[in-house]
């Protein structure tokens, strides 16, 4: 009796397979979320310290520097389209998504190694080729990478699994580099360790340790669109408690309070913008149930759109507030080392660590869920805008995530001059780095609570939809 119940179970588990609803083993779970660490060690590596290397080591004008960064996430505009066009017409031999991991994430290491370089000093040309490069490259990467998360099963509780693998993983990649990045420079440059900002910016990322294993259950309990809100609340509070503290009472003497207001903070950005990825494929199953096609680059294509949008905000906005306050390089014995030579090789350990991960991940992802060949044959750039239109969906996400990640940009760059010996700078140039840390990221996130309430894909609605993508593909064979 017992092998017959072992035996339905099994037919059972390989009829739902063969329909797309696969059950993943905790390798490849990891191997997926590997690809989100690798990146994280290159990509955060360039946003939350970039900025600081150019005005401060590299020698470049803020409000230069600020120009460049909105220049680049306009190219970006061009560029993801035509990217995540390609990717959903062609069919590599290595894989139709994951084949990008090798061909791109090469040269993607070698750009992001070189943006750290300081062999032209100053150059605006050499800034401006090297970050273009790494962008570009890293759009080939992160495009099709987020597009495997749809391509490897239609289980939606397995796509939960997978989003909270991967964002844990991706904030492991946070930590090793918003605590890491400053030790291992000053390692490199033989000077004092920057303790006290290693653990601001390290906290900005340990929240995920905790909470984020616990989102599956949450969600659960009170709901997706409720825990939006109430993680998104908790982060606005962080924000305010840190901008209180800094504002009207000595940093130096109160750093356990501003650690736990960082930890506050931190906690509500983490588990709601990192969930915001789950949303990803019930928008691309939403526009199969009203296409018929799976086009999931195209969809990753512009959520890459989205969040280079928001990064475009927040990247210049920072430039232009410390240009307008009258920031000024320090050269304080316990700020971030100005060796070029340490950020060079920092940036060349993380970078070569990230390839190796993205090949990993190469190893353990495999394609199961995607368009055929007549399907890819008939995609073309103009599909991104036509689903744009009519994907009511994935316009609120559009929003949300533009607004997401601009207050992400905003404060992540800001981090390291809010602990950088802010009381050296001028009272104007301190509020601007205040704003800069609190004040605009909790505008912004107050507006990605009113965006994501329009949000209309419950858990419910979502199951039914993919039950009749099901349903069709079974009346088809």
């Amino acid at each position: 009796m017992k092998e017959n119940v072992n035996n339905s179970t099994a037919v059972a588990q390989d009829a739902q397979a063969a329909r797309g609803f696969y059950k993943l083993n905790w390798l490849q779970r990891i191997g997926f979320g590997s690809g989100d660490l690798a990146q994280n060690l290159i990509y955060q590596t360039i946003c939350m310290y970039l900025l600081f290397f150019y005005t401060d080591i590299y020698g470049l004008d803020a409000g230069a520097a600020a120009t460049m960064f909105l220049v680049v996430r306009l190219v970006d505009v061009l560029w993801d389209p035509i990217v995540g066009t390609y990717v959903d017409k062609h069919n590599p031999r290595l894989g139709k998504y994951r084949a990008y991991l090798v061909f791109a994430g090469l040269p993607l290491t070698a750009f992001a190694i070189l943006c750290f370089w300081d062999g032209f000093s100053g150059s605006l040309l050499y800034a401006y080729v090297t970050y273009v490069g790494m962008s570009m490259c890293y759009t080939f990467v992160n495009v099709p990478y987020g597009a495997l998360n749809s391509s490897l099963t239609r289980d939606t509780n397995e796509i939960t699994i997978l989003t909270s693998v991967r964002m844990f993983m991706a904030n492991v990649g946070g930590l090793a580099v918003s605590a890491g990045v400053p030790i291992l420079v000053a390692v490199m440059a033989a000077q004092k360790l920057p303790l006290q900002m290693a653990l601001f910016m390290g906290l900005g990322s340990l929240p995920s340790f905790i909470f984020m294993p616990m989102v599956p259950a949450i969600k659960r309990k009170i709901g997706k669109k409720n825990m939006f809100y109430v993680f998104l609340t908790i982060a606005i509070i962080g924000m305010a408690a840190l901008y209180v503290i800094s504002k009207f009472f000595d940093m130096k003497t109160n750093m356990t309070a501003v650690y736990i207001a960082q930890f506050i903070k931190s906690t509500g950005v983490i588990v709601a913008t990192g969930y915001m990825w789950a949303l990803v494929p019930e928008v691309i199953s939403f526009a199969e149930y009203k296409t018929g096609r799976r086009i999931s680059g195209i969809v990753n294509a512009l959520t890459g759109i989205f969040f280079k949008a928001g990064m475009a905000l927040g990247g210049v906005v920072p430039g232009i507030v410390l240009a307008m306050t009258g920031y000024h390089v320090t050269a304080q014995a316990n700020t971030l080392p100005k060796d070029p030579s340490a950020w060079f090789y920092a940036m060349l350990i993380y970078a070569l660590v990230g390839c190796v991960l993205l090949l990993f991940c190469f190893t353990q992802t495999k394609e199961r869920v995607v368009m055929d060949q007549k399907e890819t044959a008939n995609v073309k750039v103009s599909d991104l805008w036509k689903e744009f239109l009519r994907n009511r969906p994935l316009r609120v996400l559009a929003l949300f995530f533009i607004t997401a990640f601009a207050m992400m940009s905003v404060g992540n760059a800001a981090g390291a001059y809010f602990m950088n010996d802010l009381e050296l700078q001028s009272p104007e140039a301190q509020e601007g780095i205040r704003w800069l840390v609190c004040v605009i990221p909790a505008m912004l996130l107050v507006l990605a609570m009113f965006i994501i309430s329009k949000y209309e894909l419950t858990d419910e609605k979502v199951d039914a939809i993919n039950e009749e993508i099901e349903r069709r593909h079974l009346e088809e064979e």
